[in-house]
């Protein structure tokens, strides 16, 4: 797969000025739902925003529920959403060093795919 520049100006340009501060990387920057939404609405001038807006909550809604269910989600050269189970076990409160009992969960685990691990290590 080629390697394409997929970043939005509106990302690149909060990148320059982040790095310029503190020396941040790339990797380091976090990107919010409504960026997220802005940068999708960018790409798809002919829909609407509140169109978008319901794309990506039913898809993160059928990810989520999925999970609930205890399936998996592969999404190809992306990666897998999955669950895994936790036992129960014994923590401690960090304030005051107390013992207090964890129970048993499951908690969700996401496994990258190998073309967003090659492009993370270009």
């Amino acid at each position: 797969m080629g390697t394409t520049d997929t970043t939005g100006p509106v990302l690149k340009a909060r990148l320059a000025k982040r790095e310029g501060k503190r020396g941040e990387s790339q990797r380091e920057i976090a990107m919010i739902r409504s960026e997220l939404l802005s940068e999708l609405h960018k790409d798809n001038p002919e829909l609407r925003a509140e169109e978008i807006e319901q794309v990506v909550d039913i898809f993160f809604d059928e990810i989520a529920n999925r999970l609930a269910e205890g399936g998996r989600v592969e999404l190809r050269g992306f990666g897998a959403f999955s669950t895994r189970e936790r036992e129960a076990r014994t923590g401690r409160n960090p304030r005051t060093g107390e013992a207090v009992s964890v129970p048993a969960k499951r908690v969700p685990y996401f496994k990258a795919g190998k073309e967003i691990r090659e492009r993370l290590n270009e």
